[in-house]
């Protein structure tokens, strides 16, 4: 017999604005135990030194959190000139220091290097993985292996400031694109070595900035449902948003009651309109009740991908 899982089912996505000096895996399990949910995941981690937007995944949601991971995402971004550390940031320490030489001139053409299509080479310090092992355990070890360069697109590279030996940069890109790694290169190619000194996550796809909340936000949440001696999800869940916004860049496509039953018992139904292999947001009726993504198949018929699980009651 499976073993019920611990907490109850809640589903939905929670902004947290991560704090600088905590890993994202701990930011997640705070969250999850605040809404004591039964299932939680991040959609990207965020370096401790990092702070900013970090989407959580409740319960259902987590089932379309690869689509956050796979989103655009925008960074604002301070560097420190005339020091390269071996990290790329000011968790490292300082291997390089060189005289800030550069002009005005130089610094934009620099910039402007990195706009569009690019390829990015990933740092050592990085969670990708080589032969089973994330990159910075080999770092951390000394030990240097290969890496391929790989495609990325940086929409968006705004300068904000300069001052004294400070850069702020906005940076708007694809996914797979190191922050720190631009700044070591930029750095490079202005011949005086840089490091992140402050990264911010202000946008992940489309979620709003003003929507993030804090992890002390919710525990000041969880202690005034305790003060007035009600359940904290009766403040908790109002800030939650709905799961299928993790999909709504996705086509819609709207099942008749008719058919919904066929399509939750996980078979392809017939509908119109759909392109070949096109991902779309599944709704049924005509309440447009989000039930998962699906896609056509071959036969002309929408095959369901990932369908959520209905749940009657919660979990004590």
């Amino acid at each position: 017999m499976a073993r019920r899982p611990k907490g109850r089912y809640i589903d939905g996505i929670v902004l947290l604005d991560k704090a600088t000096g905590m890993s994202s895996n701990f930011a997640l399990q705070r969250v999850k135990r605040f809404f004591n949910a039964n299932k939680a995941g991040h959609t990207g981690a965020l370096d401790p030194l990092a702070t900013g937007m970090l989407p959580v995944c409740l319960g259902e949601a987590t089932k379309f959190s690869q689509h956050l991971l796979d989103a655009d995402k925008r960074y604002l971004v301070t560097a420190k000139l005339g020091q390269r550390t071996d990290t790329s940031d000011s968790d490292g320490e300082v291997v390089q220091t060189r005289p800030i030489e550069f002009t005005t001139e130089q610094l934009d053409v620099a910039l402007d290097h990195f706009r569009g299509d690019t390829q990015q080479i990933p740092s050592m310090y990085s969670a990708l993985k080589y032969q089973g092992q994330p990159l910075y355990k080999y770092a951390r070890e000394g030990i240097e292996v290969p890496r391929e360069a790989r495609p990325i697109t940086v929409f968006e590279l705004n300068f904000i400031s300069l001052e004294a030996d400070e850069l702020t940069l906005d940076i708007h890109c694809s996914k797979g694109t190191y922050i720190r790694t631009i700044i070591d290169d930029l750095g490079e190619m202005l011949g005086c070595g840089a490091h992140v000194i402050m990264l911010r996550r202000t946008q992940v796809a489309h979620y709003p900035y003003a929507k993030m909340v804090t992890l002390e936000q919710l525990e000041a949440l969880v202690n005034e449902a305790q003060e007035q001696q009600v359940d904290p999800s009766s403040l908790l869940d109002p800030l939650l948003l709905p799961m299928d916004t993790a999909v709504a860049d996705f086509p819609e496509v709207n099942v008749p009651d008719a058919s919904s039953a066929y399509l939750m018992q996980g078979q392809a139904v017939r509908v119109s309109g759909l392109r070949p292999n096109e991902l779309v947001r599944i709704t049924l009726g005509t309440e447009r009740r989000f039930v998962g993504i699906g896609e056509m198949n071959d036969d002309g018929l929408l095959a369901p991908k990932r369908l959520i699980v209905m749940h009657e009651a919660a979990a004590q």
